[in-house]
């Protein structure tokens, strides 16, 4: 066993798979709390790591504050690499931050998470450290994924390595990350309840303790710590789609939406957060995780409990549906030859992230009716779009992009506004605005209104 990680709880270097959206502003926020330790970022995608490595302007993932954070760090004790395998066998600790998409084929395929990449990742692991090494599950996973990379490195590892898992989910809100990161709610480290499982779990206590209060960071079993990211997020989600779903009966009978929602969150059982109401909620997170939920309910028997939580993505689908559906009829149901701009592409404001994005479903909608769509966001890449638009299936010769919102709006018979930017709540009522977030007091429709 080697002694300096089990025994000595000392981390000098840590390895992160995955330069996404939470690999790399988790690792930037650690490298700038811990300035002792060497922190390495690898991926894949050698592109991306250019990217991390280039102008800080241009940054693959936009977060409020992560320029800041990686601009003190990076050279320093902070790195990119595109070299995956000496960035594994250097380090103590090694981060799983790789994506885990739903699948899209076999058992569980539109619901289960797809374990594809964490299980060639803790291959790769197995086949490279020549050195105990603690690994840390931080994307998304389902329950008892811990158990599977446990086979993986046992079939792929050497007998002369030891691997303790950790279970370590990221709790973070685009647009918001580095402020969580920076003062989070709590963190969360699941670890096995042996000896050298405890003292791993402690290992990494003591790194995320150089700056969250110790009463903040829980400590359980491997499988508690999975499941509660799961259930976290689809605890969020509820409260989305049942607000979501009065504001279609506040419509229909003249209540504000606003004011009910106000109302309920004034109940000190309930409290005011994610009662706002939408177009829907989107992101990588939501939606993926209450499927997964579903699918698991399904696979242990649970068949009421899999059908409830399976309303709650019906619930945001209708609410999206119905905000579209609400501009084809007021148009007159035909859309050949009218023009609409769609104001923000990305899932929420302050992000580039457009994964699961209302105005994608949205979009696609419209142009199904005949619509010509012009869009503009002011973070998301005309790459990323074009992506979106190519994958969904959207007609492209119906869509253009456009580089400034004045531009955008020019010309067109109706604005759509599908992210709550700033910079669309003060368009003036010269345009037929229909918001699909409530920041607008001049739009002509408001979803729940």
């Amino acid at each position: 066993m080697n002694v300096n990680i089990f025994y000595s709880m000392k981390v000098n270097k840590i390895c992160c798979i995955g330069a996404g959206y939470v690999g790399g502003p988790t690792m930037a926020v650690i490298a700038l709390k811990c300035p002792n330790i060497e922190v390495t970022v690898v991926d894949i995608n050698p592109k991306r790591i250019d990217a991390w490595n280039g102008p800080l302007e241009d940054l693959p993932v936009y977060e409020p504050g992560l320029r800041e954070v990686v601009a003190e760090s990076r050279g320093k004790n902070l790195f990119f690499s595109n070299d995956i395998n000496a960035a594994i066998d250097r380090a103590d600790m090694i981060f799983m931050a790789v994506n885990t998409p739903t699948k899209t084929e076999g058992e569980g395929a539109g619901m289960a998470a797809d374990l594809k990449n964490i299980e060639a990742c803790a291959k790769n692991i197995a086949q490279v450290s020549k050195s105990d090494k603690i690994i840390v599950e931080k994307s998304t996973l389902p329950v008892r994924t811990a158990e599977k990379i446990k086979e993986i490195l046992g079939e792929y590892g050497r007998d002369d390595v030891q691997f303790e898992i950790l279970s370590n989910p990221e709790f973070l809100a685009e647009g918001t990350a580095i402020q969580d990161l920076f003062k989070s709610d709590r963190v969360l480290i699941g670890g096995d309840q042996t000896d050298s499982g405890q003292k791993a779990v402690q290992a990494l206590v003591e790194i995320y303790a150089n700056w969250i209060p110790e009463e903040k960071i829980l400590t359980t079993n491997v499988w508690s710590s999975e499941l509660a990211k799961l259930a976290s997020n689809a605890m969020l989600a509820q409260r989305i789609s049942s607000i979501n779903s009065l504001s279609a009966l506040c419509e229909k009978t003249g209540a504000n939406i606003d004011e009910l929602s106000k109302a309920i969150g004034m109940d000190n059982r309930i409290g005011p957060k994610f009662l706002k109401v939408s177009v829907g909620f989107g992101g990588s997170c939501f939606q993926k995780d209450i499927l997964n939920i579903v699918y698991l309910c399904k696979y242990y028997g649970l068949k009421e409990v899999a059908e409830y939580w399976h309303q709650v993505i019906k619930i945001n689908d209708y609410q999206k549906n119905r905000f579209a559906q609400k501009i084809i009829d007021d148009l007159g149901g035909d859309l050949r030859g009218k023009k609409i701009a769609i104001l923000g592409w990305a899932f929420k404001a302050n992000t580039n992230d457009s994964r699961e994005s209302p105005a994608i479903y949205v979009t696609k909608k419209l142009v199904d009716s005949g619509a010509n769509v012009k869009i503009f966001d002011p973070l998301v890449s005309l790459s990323i779009i074009m992506r979106d638009i190519e994958d969904f299936g959207i007609n492209i010769n119906a869509c253009s992009i456009s580089y400034n919102i004045e531009e955008c709006i020019n010309a067109v018979d109706l604005v759509a506004i599908l992210t709550e930017t700033q910079a669309y709540k003060d368009l003036g009522k010269d345009f037929s605005i229909y918001d699909g977030r409530g920041i607008n007091k001049e739009a002509k429709y408001t979803i729940g209104k």
